[in-house]
């Protein structure tokens, strides 16, 4: 079995006496979709920040790409590869589809924002921008202005912006969030295929889209990890069963 490209390992993180991350040990492999599931307030964010670099754990580690990352920050952390998109949107709605994946670049590259104008005329910057606008198929959107894309789209150019820093690894916060069914199918599909681009940690509440989608799932429970395994696996799990998929309303 080849090395996982991120490993959380033990990491406990508190809020005063309430425990977001009680001892969580999580890993990604290349090639894969590993769904992390569970109720609200289950600790999913509080973990996907530490994992991203945006909190860090008060004992545990983050490996990524067999580094210890756990004292790096959330910039350098995408600057290694582990490409983060969000629930709610960070896209410059202003701006055309083109200008929000250039400016993805140039955070890849390391520029700074007051740079990003002189940045539309940089071929290279340009060209990798372009390339990612085309692997997720909105070339022919590429000078829309970004508020006129549809949910579905601004998903995929969120995944565009991601793919300017060449990434290692994905981090999908809700993708499915807001999306009608047509659109769910559509990027379900497209996520099928991107997993071979980088392996894909995906936070996910619409349980459809994480069967189809998933070759892993881990279900957190009041900031515990109480089963891993495959959907069957998952699915025919008394535990999870009780503590989450027998809920009426898993949302």
């Amino acid at each position: 079995m080849p090395d996982p490209i991120l490993n959380v390992v033990d990491v406990h993180k508190s809020f005063g006496a309430l425990k977001a991350s009680d001892g969580i040990t999580l890993d990604l492999y290349p090639g894969e979709i590993h769904a992390l599931i569970g109720p609200n307030g289950a600790g999913k964010s509080t973990l996907i920040k530490q994992i991203a670099g945006g909190m860090k754990p008060d004992s545990g580690a983050v490996h990524f790409l067999g580094r210890d990352v756990s004292a790096l920050s959330t910039v350098e952390r995408a600057r290694l590869g582990l490409a983060r998109t969000f629930q709610i949107s960070a896209l410059a709605m202003e701006y055309t589809v083109l200008e929000n994946a250039v400016l993805g670049a140039v955070g890849q590259s390391g520029g700074a924002f007051r740079f990003f104008r002189p940045a539309m005329k940089d071929k290279a910057l340009l060209a990798r921008a372009h390339a990612a606008l085309e692997q997720v198929k909105l070339t022919d959107h590429a000078q829309t202005i970004t508020a006129e894309l549809s949910h579905g789209q601004r998903r995929q150019l969120e995944v565009a912006v991601a793919l300017t820093l060449s990434p290692k690894a994905f981090m999908m916060d809700e993708p499915m969030a807001g999306m009608g069914g047509g659109g769910s199918k559509r990027l379900t599909a497209f996520l099928r295929e991107l997993k071979h681009e980088a392996p894909i940690l995906l936070v996910e509440h619409d349980m459809d889209a994480v069967f189809a989608l998933a070759d892993r799932i881990s279900v957190l429970v009041y900031g515990k990890i109480i089963a891993t395994g495959s959907v069957e696996e998952i699915r025919a799990n008394p535990e999870v069963q009780l503590a989450y998929l027998g809920e009426e309303d898993a949302s």
